[in-house]
Parts: structure tokens; sequence; C-alpha cells
């Protein structure tokens, strides 16, 4: 009970929520591995962090389905005794030409994207709001919200209401305890998709301000911002190397 307890979502793969997760860890915090079907990865995380000396636990179910995340969080709670920290790192990212998108699509992005960060949200604030010390939750957007991708249509429609979820959160459970704070990082590609050609590399690097990419430590350094500043809650903060504001016509202007 006198350790920090985090709990990030979509954590068992080799992504942005594994990197999370081993840097929280690093941290001092107890680590809740979340994952669905990527047990293997996860089992590897967890039995890397005991190894060096972090208790770590892995977590398996549907986010889209309420009893499993019931049971989730029952399950950490009887493990670990608190929370002080949720990531909501699990995502569906998926093309799909809109001529094609189904009903079943968007049900599926929405249950994962949307409804799981709001179940999964909702079950650790109820605990941080029973906490002295209350609680920091995080959600993760996505700068394209503003401008969307084609052939990703399910995708953008679950997404874009997570920076309305994040307020509504923060408003809500304030009034519980305002020690309890809710914060979104809207990335851009901070991590490159498997299989990635070095072409489409450069071209999401110069997509950017600052000419860069494939930095999930940028991620992590967000992260441990709005963990740590107590003076931040309901806001949505853009990770994406000035992409959102990026247009080829503003370096050519600059002779760049």
């Amino acid at each position: 009970m006198n350790h920090k307890v985090a709990v990030i979502t979509g954590s068992g793969r080799k992504r942005v929520g594994n990197a999370i997760a081993r840097a929280l860890a690093l941290e001092g915090y107890y680590v809740a591995i979340h994952y669905h079907r990527s047990q293997s990865d996860a089992m590897q995380t967890v039995a890397e962090l005991k190894s060096a000396g972090v208790a770590a636990a892995a977590f398996a179910g549907n986010l889209a389905q309420e009893d499993d995340v019931e049971r989730i969080f029952a399950e950490i709670i009887e493990q670990f005794g608190r929370i002080d920290v949720l990531v909501n790192a699990a995502s569906i990212w998926r093309k799909i030409p809109l001529e094609t998108v189904t009903a079943a699509d968007i049900q599926e992005n929405f249950g994962v994207d949307t409804l799981g960060t709001f179940l999964c949200s909702r079950r650790a604030g109820l605990v941080m709001a029973d906490q002295q010390t209350g609680g920091a939750i995080i959600t993760i957007g996505d700068w394209a919200i503003e401008r969307p991708n084609v052939d990703h249509a399910a995708y953008f429609i679950a997404k874009g209401s997570i920076p309305t979820l994040t307020r509504m959160l923060a408003v809500e459970l304030a009034r519980r305890n305002p020690l309890v704070r809710v914060n979104c990082i809207s990335p851009g590609s901070v991590l490159f998709p498997p299989n990635t050609s070095p072409e489409e590399e450069q071209k999401l690097i110069e997509s950017t301000l600052v000419r860069s990419g494939n930095c999930p430590e940028a991620i992590v350094q967000a992260v441990l911002f709005l963990i740590e500043n107590k003076f931040v809650t309901g806001v949505c903060l853009p990770v994406d190397g000035g992409r959102s504001i990026f247009t080829s016509e503003q370096f050519s202007e600059r002779g760049v």
C-alpha cells in the first residue's frame, strides 16, 4: 500500500504502451500490464520487470466488455491494493477503405478506443477518488482527428470522442476528489508501424516541423509530465513534432 501503482492498458505488445510501462517501472511504480491477445509479449515483459526487482503482473481481458473491465480492476486492486496512475494505451489501427467499412468495424474500434477508455477510466477514477492522494488518468487521442487520414474512418470516429471524454471525466472525478486529474496525449508518428519502408519513414519524418519521428520516449516524457504536474487537468497535449500545424508551404516560404 506504500508503493504507487500504475495500470497501462494495451501494454502487452511491444508498442508505446509497453514503453510507458517500462518507464514507470523505472520510476518506482508497481506495474499492471494489460493485454488482450498478446499474452506471450505481456508475460515476457512481466518476467523482465520482475528480474529487475519490479513488482509487476499481467491482466488479460477485452476492454470492450464491461464484465472484463470490472474483473481486471478487481484483480488489480486485490493484488496491489490501490491505483495511482492509469494510462489508456489500448487501441486499434486498421486500414479499411470507406466503401468497405461496416457497422461491425465501427463498433469494434469504438469498443476498444472509446468505450474501453471510458470503462477503464471510470473504474480507476472511482478508486482514485476514494484515495486520499487521488491519482492521474491519461487517455490517448490522435492529433490527426483534426486532419484525418483516408481509409481509417472507423478509427477516427472512435478517436474523435477522446478529447470530450477526457474533459468530461476531469470534471466528474474532480467533483469527487480534486486530486484526481484526467488528461489526454495526442501523438503523432512516435512509433512507426511494423514493416514501414524506408521511403515511408522518411515521408513521416518530413511531415513534422522538427524533422523527427519514431520516438516513443516523447510519449513517455509527456506521461511523466502529466503525472507530476498537479495543476494540469482536462487538457489535450499534442506530441506530434508540430505535425498538426505543419504545411510544406511554411518551409518553402522560409527557404528551407
